[in-house]
C-alpha cells in the first residue's frame, strides 16, 4: 500500500506526475550547473586575493592540513543537514552557498599544484579533469535515471568506505607516507558510488520543494570525483 502523506507535507518526487517530476529534475540540474559556475567564480576570486591564497597554502603541511580538513567536514556537514532537514528554500540556498565556498577554499592547494606542475599553467590538466569528471558523472546519472533503480543500499557501503579513507588520510599525514595512485583510484570508485547514491536519492527520497538540497548532494559527489581525477592527472 502507498504511504499516506499529510496535506501539508510536500509530496516525494517519486509520487509526482511525470510532468512535475521532469520539472524537479530540470530545477535540480540547473542549480547543479549554477553551483559549478559559482565554484569557478569563487575559485578565480580566491586566486586573485594574495592573503587567501597564502593562507590556504599554509594549511597544507602536517596537522594543519588535518585541521583544514576537519573544518571543511564540519562546515559541509552543517550545510548538508541544513539543506536536507529544511523545506525552506532560502535555507537550502544558504546551505548550497556555504558548501560551494568551502569547496572552493579547500580546492586552492590542489589547483595551485596543478598549475605549477603544468607548462600551460594547469589549464590543460584542469580541462582534462573537468571533461573526464563530467563524462563519468553524466554516465552514472543516466544509469539511475533510465533504470530508476534504488541505490539506497550503497549508503552503508559508502559510509564504511569514507571512514576507511579518512583513517588512511589521517595516518598518512601523521606518519608521513604518501597514499599513492591506488588510493586516488579507490576514491574515484567511491565517488562514483556516491554519485549513484545521490542521484538515486534525487529520484526516490527528496520532496518536490527540495531541488536545491538535491543539487547540493549531487554537487558534493561531483566535486569529490573531480578532486581525485585531478589528483591522478596532476601526478608526475
Amino acid at each position: 500500500m502507498e504511504e499516506l502523506q499529510s496535506p501539508s507535507q510536500p509530496l516525494a518526487v517519486s509520487l509526482l506526475t511525470d510532468e512535475k517530476r521532469v520539472a524537479f529534475y530540470r530545477k535540480t540540474y540547473t542549480h547543479l550547473a549554477l553551483a559549478v559556475l559559482l565554484f569557478i567564480l569563487v575559485e578565480t576570486m580566491f586566486f586573485q586575493i594574495p592573503w587567501v591564497l597564502e593562507f590556504a597554502l599554509s594549511l597544507t603541511d602536517g596537522w594543519l592540513w588535518l585541521l583544514m580538513l576537519g573544518g571543511f567536514m564540519l562546515i559541509t556537514n552543517y550545510a548538508e543537514k541544513m539543506a536536507l532537514q529544511s523545506h525552506d528554500t532560502n535555507k537550502q540556498y544558504l546551505a548550497l552557498l556555504l558548501y560551494v565556498v568551502a569547496e572552493a577554499f579547500i580546492f586552492i592547494p590542489l589547483i595551485f599544484m596543478a598549475m605549477i606542475m603544468a607548462e600551460d599553467g594547469g589549464l590543460e590538466i584542469l580541462n582534462q579533469a573537468a571533461i573526464l569528471t563530467l563524462s563519468l558523472f553524466s554516465g552514472l546519472s543516466a544509469v539511475v535515471l533510465l533504470t530508476k533503480k534504488d541505490f539506497s543500499f550503497l549508503k552503508s557501503i559508502l559510509a564504511i568506505g569514507f571512514f576507511i579513507a579518512l583513517g588512511l588520510i589521517v595516518a598518512g599525514v601523521l606518519f608521513g607516507f604518501n597514499l599513492g595512485l591506488w588510493f586516488s583510484v579507490g576514491m574515484v570508485i567511491l565517488a562514483s558510488g556516491s554519485i549513484l547514491y545521490q542521484t538515486s536519492n534525487m529520484v526516490h527520497k527528496y520532496s518536490e520543494d527540495q531541488y536545491v538540497a538535491a543539487s547540493l548532494g549531487l554537487f558534493a559527489s561531483l566535486m569529490l570525483l573531480f578532486w581525485y581525477i585531478l589528483s591522478i592527472l596532476s601526478r608526475d
